[in-house]
């Protein structure tokens, strides 16, 4: 497995983005107020500060990812036990993990699998653990300084959650067609399923989204595929893609787009894989997203219930 698509990439290359630009998501459709005695005064006044503001920031975002990297390198020192373990990591996630500290997070993940691993290799990834915890640490506070920052440059904003990140979207088919948000506008319901072409349940679980393509369709429904090894028109990342949906008999539509749109930090945000949302015809995100392959019956019947209700609700 590439370097690209291991795990590396796909959770903490993509916390990278989210982390540094998870303020901007909040604010992404920022106002601007003046009043009409002081405009220009004002206007100079925000503009001054938006370039001290976007200083401080970019300092503090580069910190940020410099950590990031470090953590990167560990997973990249020991690829190999570390693919292993993520392996398992579709399987361990429920409610309670989704907010859970990542070195935590992790350490549990090796815990619940520990007859997995030969002794070498279990100590291995403790102490990664624990020097990943150590990074984790720093993280949070450059994680609170640039909230900081972002909120005082930011005292005119409106507030965006991540149940809106379709709007407005423009992307690419794997073919290179144009996709934009009219995609959802036709649906009643669209599933979006978030995958990496290194992700063992994401794969295996291909079969049945296309299944569940064909069935929704006869509904008002469609399913939409993300590999985030594609994003930025990666076309590596496509052809590999391109390779796995066709061996898995996959012919629903895949998306790639730019990893710097607001889906893009939406799906920089995402800890574990597979992970699927609902997304309504006016592409707000329906109800918490879902995660977990629907190759296993009871995740296939639970996500068939959500798919329902929002087609009740037409």
């Amino acid at each position: 497995m590439k370097n690209k698509t291991s795990r590396t990439n796909s959770m903490k290359l993509k916390k990278v983005i989210a982390a540094s630009l998870a303020v901007f998501i909040l604010f992404a459709f920022t106002g601007c107020k003046t009043s009409s005695g002081s405009a220009t005064t004002e206007s100079s006044k925000q503009e001054d500060t938006s370039t001290t503001d976007s200083s401080s920031s970019g300092d503090l975002n580069e910190k940020l990812n410099d950590l990031y990297q470090q953590e990167n390198q560990i997973f990249a020192d020991h690829k190999d036990v570390w693919d292993k373990a993520f392996g398992f990591m579709s399987k361990n996630i429920d409610d309670d993990t989704k907010n859970e500290n990542y070195a935590d997070f992790l350490a549990n993940i090796i815990e619940s699998n520990k007859d997995s691993f030969s002794e070498e290799e279990y100590a291995t990834l403790s102490k990664d653990i624990e020097t990943i915890r150590g990074i984790e640490e720093e993280i949070a506070k450059l994680e609170k300084e640039i909230a900081a920052t972002d909120s005082s440059s930011s005292s005119s904003s409106g507030t965006d959650d991540s149940t809106g990140v379709f709007h407005g979207f423009k992307g690419k088919d794997l073919d290179g067609n144009d996709v934009d948000e009219s995609l959802f506008a036709k649906n009643k319901v669209t599933v979006v399923n978030f995958w990496f072409s290194g992700c063992k349940p994401c794969v295996e679980e291909l079969s049945k989204l296309n299944e569940l393509n064909d069935t929704i369709k006869e509904m008002g429904g469609e399913v939409v595929g993300i590999n985030t090894d594609t994003l930025d028109n990666n076309q590596d990342g496509i052809k590999e893609a391109k390779e796995i949906l066709k061996a898995k008999g996959a012919s629903y539509k895949n998306l790639t787009f730019d990893s710097d749109s607001t889906v893009g930090k939406y799906a920089g945000n995402i800890m574990a894989f597979p992970t699927t949302v609902l997304v309504d015809k006016d592409g707000n995100i329906v109800g918490e997203p879902f995660m977990g392959g629907i190759d296993d019956q009871s995740n296939y019947e639970q996500l068939m219930k959500q798919i329902q209700s929002i087609l009740d609700q037409e």
